[in-house]
């Protein structure tokens, strides 16, 4: 930077040839924008290579307008700090009068930067450090161009045409740490908090917010408020974004009155950019009134199973069928029956009698049932915060394996209820999909090498599976978890259950091995 940096001040300005000078010690001043903030942790090597052997190199300086003092021109004042602390206790005439090199005055941005520049290249500076002096930079130069704000793509081809090259996302990180950050956790970022962890910042107080917005929780300002108290409340050399993002998790969660899982899913799915969709599933085939007497005509969904396997007598005079539609959170899913004689549980919208009125129309052939168990265990994993556990796999087993364990950082993020809840789910889950009775030679290659499931089945270690995942007293399984399960995921978790059972009375009935 050579020249003023506005086109309506451009200016040619006549750089006079470097002089060399000897200064006195006491007309030299370090330069107070010095973009390190805190002490040179090098300071006492450099002062004691100073009184041994005298300045390696010259200090370069400048004279500011109007100033009859210089000061440090492009890095240096580490040096100078050691010469006048030399000088005044030693009084020895090497450290009061000292070689420079002088560069006249352009402006203070072009100063600012050749600091900024000279401290970079020496790998001295913390991210904050940086972030403060582009920020510091940026100011200066809107003061010096006569500018209200100078935008972050004129900013960049500044700092390009000055040698200091950043590129804009850069830039922008830059800004929110010094702005948003900075005010609220100065400990962490002193203390050396890099560009990866305020990368991770941002993402989750972006997150955060659509969260928010989404529940209708209130302005962006009520938001920031929340956030702000949060993110102080953590703030320490050992920050750990863990805290973070757990609190925000509960106080979003207390706010809307949603489970706290699935506000996890929703924020790590934000996080991860993708949107969050927990599965559906239609069943395609509609059973019209011949169908529900129990025909068994080839090709009917009733042809395999006999009515006492069903649960429903249709030809009963104690239960005379009609069709039924049921709605399942929010969607019409199956044609049901509903019985003359027990009017209360026909049309009953709990779980149990979504499952008894849909029986009969569910799917015969083991395809879609599969298909069937895979869409529920994944939107029982994705309200759990298991989504990534649960995979489909094709025409072999029960539609879905789980990859492996539970992340072991939840038992650190959950409270012992939840923690219970999302434990017992996975079992569930694991049950479902017959992890530990499958043949372990064609289940354990398909999931992951590094797999602490796939060990423990390969290795049949029980222990090992025990240790990563809690596991319950069977006794505690109605207080831990049916009653506290969401009415969407009891009533998910009943249907995988039954799907289960009618995959093995397919495949029974038409002699179909499961496991191939």
């Amino acid at each position: 930077m050579t020249a003023k940096l506005s086109s309506e001040k451009a200016e040619s300005v006549s750089i006079e040839k470097t002089q060399t000078m000897i200064l006195s010690i006491d007309s030299v001043k370090p330069y107070k924008r010095n973009p390190r903030r805190s002490k040179n942790p090098e300071y006492d090597r450099i002062k004691e290579s100073i009184r041994a052997i005298g300045l390696d190199q010259p200090l370069v300086v400048t004279q500011p307008p109007e100033s009859t003092d210089y000061i440090v021109h492009s890095g240096g004042n580490s040096r100078l700090h050691a010469l006048k602390d030399l000088y005044k206790e030693t009084g020895d005439a090497r450290f009061e009068k000292i070689h420079c090199l002088f560069k006249p005055w352009v402006c203070e941005s072009e100063v600012l930067l050749a600091h900024l520049r000279e401290n970079d290249l020496r790998g001295e500076l913390i991210f904050i450090d940086k972030a403060r002096a582009i920020s510091d930079i940026k100011q200066l130069l809107e003061e010096e161009l006569e500018i209200e704000e100078l935008s972050q793509r004129k900013l960049q081809s500044v700092l390009d045409a000055s040698g200091y090259r950043l590129n804009q996302g850069l830039i922008s990180r830059m800004g929110y740490t010094v702005n948003r950050l900075y005010p609220l956790i100065p400990d962490a970022l002193n203390a050396g908090l890099g560009r990866p962890q305020v990368m991770q910042i941002r993402s989750l107080d972006r997150a955060a917010l659509k969260i928010w917005q989404k529940y209708e929780l209130g302005d962006e300002e009520v938001y920031d408020d929340v956030f702000n108290a949060l993110t102080r409340r953590y703030d320490s050399p050992d920050w750990d974004i863990g805290l973070l993002q757990g609190a925000l998790e509960a106080e979003i969660s207390a706010e809307a009155e949603v489970d706290i899982q699935t506000i996890r899913v929703e924020l790590d799915a934000q996080i991860a950019g993708r949107d969050l969709t927990i599965p559906k599933f239609d069943d395609d085939y509609e059973a019209d009134e011949h169908d529900l007497r129990g025909s068994t005509e080839s090709g009917s969904p009733m042809a395999s199973f006999p009515d006492d396997e069903v649960g429903i007598h249709a030809d009963s005079n104690e239960s005379k069928l009609d069709q039924k539609s049921v709605t399942h959170n929010g969607d019409m899913v199956s044609t049901g029956v509903e019985s003359s004689h027990d009017s209360s549980i026909s049309k009953s919208d709990s779980p149990v009698s979504q499952i008894l009125n849909s029986k009969a129309s569910a799917p015969d052939d083991l395809k879609s049932l599969r298909g069937r168990a895979w869409t529920l265990a994944a939107r029982l994993a994705q309200r759990n915060g298991l989504s990534d556990l649960v995979e489909p796999i094709s025409g072999k087993g029960l539609g879905f394996i789980l990859r492996d364990v539970p992340d072991p950082a939840l038992a650190d993020q959950l409270d012992d209820d939840m923690l219970s809840q999302v434990s017992m789910v996975w079992w569930h889950l694991a049950a479902s999909a017959e992890m530990t009775v499958a043949p372990i030679e064609l289940i354990a290659p398909i999931l992951p090498v590094d797999s602490v499931l796939r060990r423990a089945l390969e290795q049949q270690d029980a222990g090992l599976l025990f240790n990563s995942v809690w596991t319950l007293d069977p006794g505690h399984t109605g207080n831990q978890l049916w009653r506290r399960l969401g009415e969407q995921d009891w009533d998910d978790m009943l249907h995988l259950m039954y799907t289960y059972r009618r995959i093995h009375q397919v495949a029974e009935n038409t002699e179909t091995t499961l496991w191939e």
